[in-house]
């Protein structure tokens, strides 16, 4: 049976606007268990969404301030809250289980906890990605946009990678999970970009692991359309930090369409059509690009079905015939993305009420 401090973690966590639901098996605290200590539990739920310094934390709880700074710090470098070291100050936060402790678990994932997480993946995913707005946003392959559709800055991958001036590089923890179940898929694996307006970032970082250039991010992004991998942002239209380059087997937020049959998992505003006259029927954008199964063999061409696609564009450089083009969404059934997580936490916050 778990620790108090456990269920108090949980509540904590499901009190934010992401959510934590519970189970009937109780995997969720026994995930917990696996990651935090009943001390570090204990700190967490005294943490908020906002930054503040080990000073105002203590002031604001009535903790010890001697010592504070330093456990903070070590809960950082575990990925079990989020941090910023200026030098001479340094600010924590409180993060959600997704995106936040779960990805930050990198370096700490094992069998046990990936089968934990694969486990309490239903539960969490039909809450998480049922309710909007939607923690992701697709980033088409931005080549394949017609000049004519007037993409949104947000919609383009190459205005997210422009806006930052330093850039880290992880492995993906969803295939990293996969692979330790021995059901991984042969996809790259370091895909995972992180994106800092300001440089210096992710040099020695304890959660990133690796830092690089500008043009090394434009070459994960090559790699990934090569790949197959669909860019997926968060759902906003500022203060991207972050693009994931992801497949329909291992994926978490892809995962909950194919498995779990969740339509409108992620926002998108494209979608892909193919001309049944210039289709030659070979049979590539089904196998072998399109990540959620939304290609099908009609009668006398491949068809896509529209209300599953998801706009990502992958099929179209394949295409032999050229006969896919992406099509923007009439404005009537686009969702305008939040502003800013704080918008977009207050939105979902009032959405799980």
């Amino acid at each position: 049976m778990a620790a108090p401090v456990y269920h108090k973690l949980a509540q904590a966590l499901d009190a934010m606007p992401n959510g934590f639901p519970s189970t009937e098996s109780g995997v969720e605290l026994r995930l917990l268990e696996k990651i935090f200590t009943p001390e570090e539990a204990d700190l967490f739920c005294d943490l908020k969404l906002k930054f503040e310094t080990p000073e105002q934390v203590a002031e604001r709880t009535g903790r010890p301030l001697e010592g504070l700074g330093d456990r903070l710090r070590g809960m950082w470098h575990h990925g079990q809250l989020f941090g910023i070291d200026f030098g001479t100050t340094q600010v924590y936060r409180a993060l959600p289980w997704v995106f936040g402790v779960y990805e930050f678990q990198l370096k700490r994932l094992d069998r046990e906890m990936a089968e934990l997480c694969e486990a309490y993946m239903p539960v969490f995913g039909k809450q998480f990605f049922q309710n909007k707005p939607q923690l992701m946003q697709v980033v088409p392959v931005e080549k394949k946009i017609e000049a004519h559709q007037e993409a949104m800055p947000y919609e383009k991958v190459s205005e997210l990678i422009e806006k930052g001036l330093s850039f880290g590089l992880s492995p993906c923890i969803c295939k990293k999970e996969k692979k330790l179940l021995d059901k991984g898929c042969d996809k790259p694996l370091e895909v995972c970009l992180g994106i800092a307006p300001v440089p210096g970032v992710f040099d020695n970082h304890p959660l990133i692991p690796k830092a690089i250039t500008k043009a090394e991010a434009y070459e994960v992004l090559r790699l990934s359309e090569e790949a197959g991998l669909v860019h997926l942002t968060s759902n906003v239209t500022e203060g991207h930090y972050f693009i994931c380059n992801c497949c329909g087997c291992c994926c978490g937020v892809l995962r909950s369409i194919n498995d779990l049959g969740i339509s409108e998992a992620v926002n998108s505003a494209y979608y892909a059509r193919i001309d049944p006259a210039s289709c030659v029927s070979c049979g590539v954008c089904a196998d072998e690009r399109c990540q959620i199964g939304a290609i099908e063999q009609g009668e006398e061409a491949f068809v896509i079905k529209q209300e599953k696609c998801i706009g990502c564009g992958l099929c179209i450089p394949t295409c032999p015939s050229e006969a896919i083009q992406l099509i923007r969404k009439p404005q009537t059934e686009i969702r305008t993305p939040p502003k800013t997580e704080k918008e977009w936490f207050q939105l979902r916050g009032k959405m799980r009420a």
